[in-house]
């Protein structure tokens, strides 16, 4: 296959970076195979661990996608997002178990966040967040989870609740905000989380179409607006963001619109520490293609500057026949070029 270099001439933007796309870098073992790929990140070594809703949840590979081990066999309900701590501690949230688990690198289970398939209180009615009447403890359908440097765990608890839960590392409640809505601290679904070499913590609210941006206790500093549909939000080394944004074109709750006919659908965009853009492509005209999107969910960068993408491509409409069923559920995207 030859490489596709993304940005192109073609992108909405000529990014100050340029990638290699490859959608099929993952070498699953014969007898493997995932409905989707949930969530995507990288530990101290650069191997990537893959969470997926098939029956292998948690696959691992080096960085050339070869395969080294598997675990989690019947132990999630439905596995949503993965993050991998500077300890190499392994935090999965489980969104229809209601519970965030940490583990081991092997998949031993070290600590239970939440109680296992019991919801908290909110008014909520099923997994569509216009159902919440209030904001609740943990967790109703919990979405990700991100460390900052003492430790202390962050969780989006977002389909079923509207808040951002705080824990310290002994798996402690220590405070909590958010409440249904649109104005600041308020969140339509908290789906992705990410904390800044500052500790500034990014909330990538989704139906919200921005990323709120807090101190450490929750205090309300900034939001970025200039995104579509986040779901998830990443730092590299140098202060970078990346975001995944699922846009208009799949996903969408029944009953809501794309906001113009020509609304962007998948994509990744990436901001400098000072939020200029300095690249974006995708979009979904072609979601099936290399460096293109249907449904992004999750994203992380490892220490060589390389970019995991995974995407729900069967929940998010998949299933109805929006794209064909081997559209891509994970890429690959390697750091050719940056100029900044």
């Amino acid at each position: 296959m030859a490489p596709i270099i993304v940005p192109d001439s073609t992108g909405s933007v000529v990014g100050m970076r340029r990638y290699e796309a490859n959608d099929r870098w993952a070498q699953l073992p014969k007898d493997f195979s995932w409905q989707e790929v949930t969530a995507v990140a990288t530990d101290s070594q650069d191997r990537v661990f893959v969470f997926n809703r098939g029956e292998h949840p948690v696959i691992v590979f080096d960085r050339e996608g070869r395969f080294l081990r598997s675990w989690g066999e019947g132990v999630f309900a439905r596995p949503h997002g993965i993050t991998i701590g500077p300890d190499d501690m392994v935090y999965c949230t489980d969104d229809l178990d209601h519970t965030v688990r940490k583990f081991a690198p092997d998949g031993t289970l070290l600590m239970t966040l939440g109680t296992s398939g019991v919801p908290s209180n909110t008014g909520a009615t099923s997994i569509d967040f216009r159902t919440i009447q209030h904001s609740g403890p943990p967790f109703y359908f919990p979405t990700n989870v991100a460390l900052n440097s003492a430790g202390e765990i962050y969780v989006t608890d977002g389909y079923g609740n509207a808040r951002v839960h705080k824990f310290s590392p002994d798996g402690k409640l220590l405070m909590s905000w958010g409440e249904p809505g649109t104005g600041p601290g308020q969140f339509r679904v908290p789906h992705g989380i990410a904390i800044d070499s500052h500790g500034a913590v990014f909330v990538a609210d989704r139906e919200n179409s921005r990323i709120q941006i807090f101190d450490a206790d929750g205090k309300f500093i900034d939001e970025r607006t200039d995104i579509a549909r986040p779901c998830q939000v990443a730092f590299d080394s140098a202060g970078n963001l990346f975001v995944a944004e699922l846009g208009y074109r799949s996903g969408m709750w029944p009953g809501t619109f794309p906001p113009s006919p020509d609304a962007t659908g998948g994509r990744v965009s990436i901001f400098d520490p000072a939020g200029k853009m300095v690249a974006q492509w995708g979009g979904g005209a072609n979601p099936t293609a290399p460096g293109d999107f249907f449904a992004p969910h999750d994203i992380c960068v490892d220490s060589h500057g390389d970019l995991y993408v995974s995407e729900v491509v069967m929940s998010a409409g998949g299933n109805r026949g929006l794209v064909s069923p081997d559209c891509h559920s994970l890429q690959k995207f390697k750091l050719l070029e940056s100029h900044q």
